[in-house]
């Protein structure tokens, strides 16, 4: 069993990489031009600004404000937070969506389940919905793909929608895998952005099941 301290330091690694993560991506996003922000992300209908918005949501809603709109969405939570996105995409400027994530790098906000590896969760598959859907090529550290990798259960695939049956995800750039039967191969984090019930991109993945994880060439 680990002791106070070990699992201190273990939420420490945690919390750094949250905030460098947050700093990482608000240095990426003041680099993108108007036309980028306006892409289709990897996340349902939303295109790259609201994606970003959406990811500093817990750091300016209060919690009384929080739930005054799941209120209005009638308790459904991702009508609420679509909406929320949508809202506060067009009601922010992009510089503005950047610095909230930077001026936030050590805000505290977990979401609902996960805690903070599910915070971290947040931030890095988000920003992978950003960067793969744009096809730049960031690579997120070893270090924080770890800690996303080791947190992936089946309860978490069910939550997601995600159907791992006989499938075998087999990373080619880390000494990773989960599952079994046929194997889908792709870099840590595209398996990754698997697990969190993305699509990914035609050529990002191999093996015989992969066309399950792959968009079609004309998904909205």
């Amino acid at each position: 069993m680990e002791n106070a301290t070990t699992r201190k330091g273990k939420l420490t690694v945690v919390r750094d990489a949250i905030a460098a993560e947050r700093r990482e991506l608000a240095d990426l996003f003041d680099t993108l031009r108007d036309e980028q922000w306006n892409e289709q992300s990897l996340c349902g209908r939303w295109r790259v600004r609201e994606v970003a918005a959406h990811m500093s949501m817990g750091f300016r809603l209060s919690l009384p404000a929080t739930l005054g709109e799941l209120v209005k969405a009638r308790g459904n939570l991702h009508r609420m937070t679509d909406r929320v996105a949508r809202r506060d995409a067009a009601a922010h400027s992009t510089p503005a969506l950047a610095a909230f994530l930077r001026d936030n790098a050590h805000h505290p906000w977990t979401p609902p389940v996960g805690g903070l590896a599910g915070a971290l969760g947040h931030d890095v598959v988000h920003g992978l919905d950003i960067t793969v859907a744009l096809g730049l090529d960031r690579r997120v550290p070893e270090d924080r793909l770890r800690i996303l990798l080791d947190q992936i259960r089946p309860s978490g695939l069910r939550f997601f929608g995600v159907d791992l049956d006989a499938v075998r995800l087999s990373a080619e750039d880390l000494d990773w895998s989960y599952g079994s039967g046929s194997p889908v191969f792709g870099t840590a984090q595209d398996l990754l952005l698997l697990a969190y019930g993305r699509k990914l991109p035609a050529g990002r993945l191999r093996g015989e099941p992969s066309g399950r994880f792959t968009r079609r060439a004309d998904a909205a």
